[in-house]
């Protein structure tokens, strides 16, 4: 099914970059006295909904914490079913993402991943690679600190080799050798579920981020949620360390 294309309202003009920390599926589910699993596949359906709504609104990037490198210290049965309920995502998700112009890219340490789970990643991220209406970023298997880590190694390794004069190194080639070097930091952050953290994610990034914690469980939220966000980020001014007007 093709996404009719709405225009954003005028007076919520959308940010650029929406970072979303998916919590509260296992909640849910055990508020319902379902099983967990039940509560990660209805957190499927919400991501689904959040694409819709990022592409009427007008949003061109949408990085989703969907699973991060402390998870894999979960009960062995429940990675099993979120790792099953993500082949079938990657499976059956790319017609769809490709009818309404969504590129997919995933970023986190792919060496804990199943290698037919990798395969599919790559597979995904290939044929999405032209579409330009939406860029979705699966953060999987990811962990902020060790994104900065590895980019602090390469660095070390072209500085060590004479590629790089470290005395140069700054704050801008450090990001250059980040998972999302070329993309837009993000502009709002959103967390599921009334937590307030970010768990990780995203911090190099996260440093001029407007964050917002919201009740509601992520199989819930909804596009209504997401745009009484995207106002609530339109209230707020964003200085950047300087003075406000």
């Amino acid at each position: 099914m093709n996404i009719v294309n709405l225009p954003p309202r005028p007076h919520f003009p959308p940010p650029v970059h929406v970072g979303i920390i998916m919590d509260g599926n296992g909640r849910w589910a055990t508020a319902r006295g379902l099983p967990r699993a039940v509560g990660h596949k209805q957190g499927a359906e919400a991501v689904r909904r959040t694409m819709e709504a990022a592409l009427h609104l007008g949003i061109r990037y949408l990085s989703l914490f969907a699973f991060s490198s402390e998870n894999w210290k979960r009960p062995a049965a429940e990675i099993i079913d979120l790792m099953g309920l993500l082949r079938l995502y990657l499976r059956n998700e790319v017609r769809y993402l490709c009818e309404n112009g969504i590129r997919l890219r995933v970023i986190g340490d792919r060496a804990r991943l199943a290698p037919d789970i990798v395969a599919l990643i790559e597979d995904s991220e290939r044929r999405t690679a032209g579409n330009d209406k939406l860029t979705v970023i699966i953060a999987l298997s990811y962990g902020g600190r060790a994104e900065i880590v590895e980019a602090a190694r390469r660095l070390a390794e072209k500085a060590a080799t004479g590629r790089i004069d470290p005395n140069e190194i700054d704050e801008d080639s450090l990001a250059e050798h980040l998972y999302t070097a070329d993309v837009p930091d993000p502009d709002l952050l959103i967390r599921t579920s009334g937590e307030k953290r970010i768990s990780n994610f995203l911090i190099w990034q996260l440093a001029y981020t407007e964050f917002m914690f919201l009740d509601v469980l992520w199989p819930d939220f909804s596009r209504s949620d997401l745009e009484a966000a995207i106002s609530e980020f339109h209230r707020r001014e964003r200085r950047y360390g300087a003075i406000g007007v």
